[in-house]
């Protein structure tokens, strides 16, 4: 009987223990359960937050990027020899494209242009602007009949004399005007340019004056190659 009694005790003991158990297990179970749920939704919105905050910054910055690019500045890359010595191809140059909206290109300043003709772009140096009247006769450039100097290919054009030939090509079509272009005043909104390299540029000489709203803007900087970074130089 007491043994019978003991283990009856004995298995109340145990059902008890267990019901205890029981009851103090299935709470945490569930808080458990709970906050893996909210870390895990915590986490996923917190990853979601970002997401939109990477988009968001995304789409920022291709918008400033073609603001910049449609009215403020234009990366240029030169092909060909026509601006050597000052110029050469594969330079990456910075072109400002809002200056002339607030003034007009101003003798010796270098521009990009469009060639709606050719279908590109060319780099050239400003020479003439509204009411100026040009001659180029060989290497001499005058402007209101007046001899004018050009800095920029003063070393060029020595070079070229102290070897007892001359920098501008050889024949009339080198000089302005000729028989392409025969006005010598340059006209109301446009601009006459020519290459640095004069013997070997396509420019006002033979394509004619060149139109205000043609005129892409002022290349201001150099930034490739690296080597090679600095502001480009216009006022003579």
């Amino acid at each position: 009987m007491d043994s019978q009694y003991r283990n009856d005790d004995g298995n109340k003991e145990s059902e008890t223990a267990g019901s205890q158990d029981e009851r103090v297990s299935a709470p945490e179970t569930i808080q458990g359960r709970s906050a893996r749920h909210g870390a895990g939704a915590a986490k996923n919105s917190g990853a979601s937050k970002e997401i939109v905050e990477w988009i968001k910054a995304l789409v920022i910055a291709v918008v400033l990027v073609f603001i910049i690019r449609m009215f403020l500045f234009e990366p240029f890359i030169v092909d060909g020899p026509s601006m050597q010595p000052n110029f050469e191809t594969g330079e990456r140059l910075i072109v400002n494209k809002i200056l002339y909206s607030i003034r007009e290109p101003k003798f010796g300043e270098v521009v990009v242009f469009d060639v709606p003709e050719q279908g590109r772009k060319f780099i050239k140096r400003v020479i003439g602007v509204p009411g100026d009247k040009i001659r180029v006769e060989g290497d001499d450039l005058y402007i209101n009949d007046e001899k004018v100097e050009e800095p920029y290919i003063a070393e060029a054009i020595a070079a070229a004399r102290a070897e007892g030939g001359m920098y501008n090509g050889d024949g009339p079509r080198y000089n302005f005007p000729n028989d392409t272009v025969t006005e010598m005043t340059v006209p109301e909104d446009t601009i006459f340019a020519m290459g640095d390299n004069r013997s070997n540029s396509t420019d006002s000489r033979m394509i004619g004056f060149v139109k205000d709203d043609e005129i892409v803007g002022r290349a201001d900087v150099i930034f490739w190659p690296l080597n090679k970074i600095e502001f480009i130089k216009h006022n003579y």
